[in-house]
């Protein structure tokens, strides 16, 4: 770096600029020393130093960084991460102490259960973008349902469940009470109603580990999965119910109203002495939904000297654009208190599937 030429410049673009990166200098990172003493990490350090490696390289060491002075961390997961087999990564996370709270989309909370029953008899499919209708319908008929490259089986899968949580709803409308979605999926590993694949390794099971660790987990919107939509056709009652077909009360299943009710209430014990960073996977009402908790503590319950969000790293390809909210920098999170000028902040644009495994090797100290 020539000294001589930054010093020419202002003192606010002086503090902006920093010695370049590489292999041969320590460097600084966000103002973290690159230093790592293990292969992945010291690989990672030497080798992701630009744009949107450089943004993740970044992201890593602050988190880890964060976690080394006591703070706690939200993951939100979008698209179909856990069928892609995100749990690889975050069920060690969660294992490790280093996930406090997942938010997920309903699609992906169960794909997660359906990766752990039926891993064997997923399929993949690299050249999927060449498919015709037509053999789409053949694998329509099939029961191979596609997530872009990967077949999600539901025979053995969804079906498999099933007939558990309906009986456990059905429970529930006998004795008056009422759960979380999770908290009804969980009941599935706690009386070991069912069991791995042959094949899957239940470690990867990151609903699994957050059973074992207790730790929450939010489903806005959970009528929109598989689950959820079954589940909205045995409380439906309306002119295209069939006579005789089983009818639950709604009342069963807590809301996304009760979700927030719980965000608030663990986001203030939680970051009583702990500074809470968010670390989105993808965009969506997974992450959107999360993170007002914040805002709506002080604004509409009026309290405050709410701690703010100490940290936001969003991980996703959608770019900031007029019909695109997905990609809304954290500085427009600002202007909601969404966060504040304190609060780190790092848009990450690529796959997760590329860049969190980075992070997540990172903060396991690979």
């Amino acid at each position: 770096m020539d000294k001589k030429k930054i010093s020419k410049l202002s003192k606010g673009l002086q503090k902006l600029i920093l010695e370049e990166p590489n292999a041969k200098t320590t460097g600084t990172v966000s103002g973290l020393v690159k230093s790592a003493k293990t292969p992945v990490s010291a690989y990672a350090e030497r080798t992701l130093n630009h744009l949107n490696a450089g943004a993740a390289l970044q992201s890593a060491l602050w988190l880890k960084d964060h976690l080394k002075k006591g703070g706690k961390i939200v993951v939100t997961i979008a698209g179909a991460l856990s069928s892609f087999q995100v749990g690889v990564m975050l069920a060690e996370l969660i294992r490790k102490n280093k996930v406090h709270l997942v938010s997920a989309t309903g699609a992906n909370h169960e794909e997660s259960y359906y990766r752990y029953v039926a891993h064997s008899h997923y399929a993949y499919i690299p050249r999927y973008t060449e498919l015709t209708p037509e053999q789409e319908a053949e694998l329509r008929d099939a029961g191979l349902r596609r997530i872009t490259d990967t077949f999600l089986p539901e025979d053995e899968s969804v079906r498999i469940m099933e007939p558990h949580l309906l009986k456990m709803w059905r429970d529930a409308e006998k004795t008056g009470e009422k759960y979380f979605p999770h908290e009804y999926f969980r009941r599935l590993f706690k009386e070991k109603l069912i069991k791995p694949d042959p094949k899957a390794n239940p470690s990867d099971c990151w609903a699994y580990a957050a059973y074992e660790k207790d730790i929450p987990i939010i489903i806005p919107g959970f009528e929109d999965s598989t689950m959820g939509n079954i589940f909205a056709s045995y409380t439906y009652q309306g002119a295209l119910k069939n006579k005789g077909d089983t009818v639950i009360d709604s009342r069963v299943m807590k809301t996304g109203l009760d979700y927030f009710h719980l965000m608030y209430d663990w986001y203030i014990k939680e970051s009583k002495n702990s500074p809470i960073a968010f670390l989105q996977l993808g965009g969506g009402i997974a992450a959107d939904f999360p993170i007002c908790v914040v805002p709506s503590i002080k604004h509409d319950l009026k309290h405050h000297n709410v701690r703010d969000w100490a940290g936001f790293i969003e991980i996703g390809s959608s770019p900031m654009s007029y019909g695109s909210y997905s990609g809304a920098g954290g500085k427009e999170k600002i202007t909601w208190d969404k966060l504040s000028t304190k609060s780190y902040y790092q848009i990450i644009q690529s796959d997760v599937t590329v860049v969190f495994p980075w992070i997540a090797a990172i903060l396991l100290g690979l």
